[in-house]
């Protein structure tokens, strides 16, 4: 499951600011919110008030953090992003030859994507749509920086595949983001792309003679 879930700390009676840490703590919740309406609703399909009601908190704060649904939506990716970042990037073994690592980091991406099946769609059917450009080139940063340290390491920089450049990172990065999209768009699974996936990759990544 996607890790959304943090503790937060009520105000004590009588205060009348509130910390940094009850700040993030309604943010989450906020974010919270969000991530069950999708599941249950759709993001289409889901308002404002929807989120505040599974935040259990008011519109009010829910304005004090976020813009529009819109903007939540957008914190929300962010997190995502960045923790699927961080379980594809654990789930390498360094150790391994490199086009076994490149297999694990593929699967990895896959069982992620397919643990939270609303969440990938929202994210396939609703960026595109969202007109948010700074959305997308954070993700594409996110993911970007992932696969050049997973290549530049002492291992992967012996077998020649490192340091691979940004340009080629954003190719291989876009090339698998269509691919799962339309995949999906069409009805399959993303685990269905897994092999032609491993294979494109790995000739994209393959040491130049």
């Amino acid at each position: 499951m996607i890790a959304v879930t943090t503790a937060w700390r009520r105000c004590r009676a009588g205060r009348t600011a509130l910390t940094q840490d009850d700040q993030d703590g309604f943010r989450q919740r906020l974010l919270n919110g969000l991530t069950d309406s999708i599941v249950e609703e759709g993001y289409r399909d889901t308002t404002v008030a929807d989120i505040v009601r599974r935040a259990r908190t008011s519109r009010r704060t829910f304005y004090e953090h976020f813009a529009s649904k819109e903007e939540c939506f957008v914190g929300l990716l962010a997190e995502v992003n960045a923790e699927m970042a961080r379980w594809i990037s654990a789930a390498v073994d360094p150790r391994s030859p490199w086009q076994d690592q490149v297999r694990q980091a593929i699967e990895a991406w896959i069982a992620y994507a397919e643990s939270e099946p609303a969440l990938t769609m929202s994210w396939i059917r609703e960026v595109p749509s969202l007109g948010v450009p700074a959305c997308r080139q954070d993700t594409t940063e996110t993911f970007v920086s992932m696969i050049q340290t997973l290549c530049g390491t002492d291992e992967m920089r012996a077998a020649g595949v490192g340091p691979v450049p940004r340009e080629l990172a954003v190719i291989l990065l876009g090339g698998l983001r269509e691919l799962a999209a339309t995949t999906v768009e069409d009805g399959g699974r993303i685990s269905d792309i897994s092999e032609t996936a491993v294979r494109a990759s790995i000739a994209l990544l393959r040491p130049q003679s």
